[in-house]
């Protein structure tokens, strides 16, 4: 009988060491993998509503944009609004998926989640300052924050987190996606005296500055999108003459202010290249990955490239801006998934997994997003 009760002691011991060794063997092969696949620790996002995860919600405006905290913003991935102006993921949410992050806090609304970063874009954000559009009248821009406001917030951020100057300039580990911005200088500044080339000049400058004052702080891992194809959005189809358009059909003046505006901007990207040796500078080109879905819909799996799924009802674009999308007299299409444009101004989270995926695979980034990865994984 203690002989049965020792072997049963004896065998109950060894299974509770190889149990034990399993698990230490799964905690390690976890360990190993997420050291593989996560390449970064965090991300630092900056940009307007096409990078915004809710930072628009809060006390401080814009008053106009309530409307994105209802339904059926939100609906397609999260069920309920996240105060994201889509229906699901922006582009910033499948970039933070490829590096194996959470999804990216609003800085105000960041509550303590931010082990692995923070987004500071706000919706309606402009690159040039707020006083520029108050001084000029123009009362459309009802957004007071600017690209300046977003580099405050990380300022306050960075001094909230307790550390050392030294430290807190340790980005080696830290990726910073500048998402685009400037779209809604163009826009607040429609119909007025003010020339493109004005905005032009003084949103580049302003963009310049806060790259520079990332570069300065030690940034060693930048993507700068560039605008997208702005007249391809539902609204400037919406309010363009007929006689405006393209080779694609989009509105050919306003995306000829895209075009020129990414060119200065990698002009002065690659100056920065130059000037920052020790940092890997990468353009996203928003612009041509626009197109290039544009020429050929089908192939990405859409079909409508102009209506928009939630919006008036109204022909010929389902849109009118007296009743957009979360108003009481708006409508959502069944399939999302085979739409571009969301609300007429954003695009479907279909559209942006499209877009993400070619800037994180394809060869829509210069240089590539891998070259990036790869300078990363040798650095450390």
């Amino acid at each position: 009988m203690a002989s049965s009760v020792s072997s049963m002691v004896s065998t109950t011991l060894l299974l509770i060491t190889i149990c034990t060794l399993s698990s230490l063997l799964s905690v390690a092969s976890a360990a190993t993998e997420e050291g593989r696949t996560r390449p970064f620790k965090r991300v630092y996002a900056f940009g307007d509503s096409f990078t915004d995860t809710g930072n628009t919600q809060n006390a401080e405006g814009p008053s106009g944009f309530g409307h994105v905290s209802n339904s059926p913003y939100g609906t397609t991935f999260f069920n309920h609004s996240t105060n994201r102006y889509s229906d699901g993921r922006l582009v910033i949410d499948f970039v933070a998926e490829a590096l194996s992050l959470p999804y990216l806090p609003p800085y105000r609304h960041s509550k303590g989640n931010d082990t692995f970063g923070v987004n500071f874009a706000v919706a309606g954000s402009t690159a040039i300052n707020h006083l520029f559009f108050v001084k000029h009248n123009l009362s459309l821009d009802i957004t007071p924050q600017s690209i300046q406001t977003q580099m405050i917030w990380f300022n306050r951020y960075l001094e909230s987190q307790d550390c050392q100057e030294s430290k807190c300039n340790d980005f080696d580990d830290t990726l910073f996606w500048f998402g685009e911005i400037g779209v809604n200088d163009y826009a607040y500044t429609l119909g007025s005296t003010v020339s493109d080339e004005t905005i032009r000049k003084l949103a580049i400058s302003s963009v310049s500055g806060a790259l520079q004052t990332l570069l300065e702080k030690g940034a060693k891992y930048l993507v700068v999108q560039g605008l997208p194809l702005t007249g391809c959005l539902t609204l400037s189809m919406y309010l363009a003459p007929p006689d405006d358009r393209d080779d694609i059909g989009c509105v050919k003046s306003v995306n000829n202010q895209s075009y020129y505006h990414n060119l200065v901007l990698q002009d002065k990207l690659q100056e920065f290249r130059k000037q920052y040796p020790q940092a890997v500078i990468l353009y996203a080109d928003y612009y041509d990955a626009y197109r290039t879905v544009m020429k050929n819909p089908s192939k990405f799996g859409f079909k409508e490239t102009f209506n928009v799924c939630c919006g008036s009802g109204e022909p010929p674009y389902n849109f009118t801006v007296f009743a957009t999308c979360g108003t009481p007299n708006a409508t959502v299409c069944s399939s999302p998934s085979q739409y571009i444009n969301w609300d007429g101004v954003h695009l479907t989270e279909a559209m942006y997994k499209v877009i993400s995926s070619m800037f994180l695979q394809g060869n829509f980034t210069q240089p590539p997003f891998n070259f990036l990865l790869g300078k990363k994984e040798r650095v450390g």
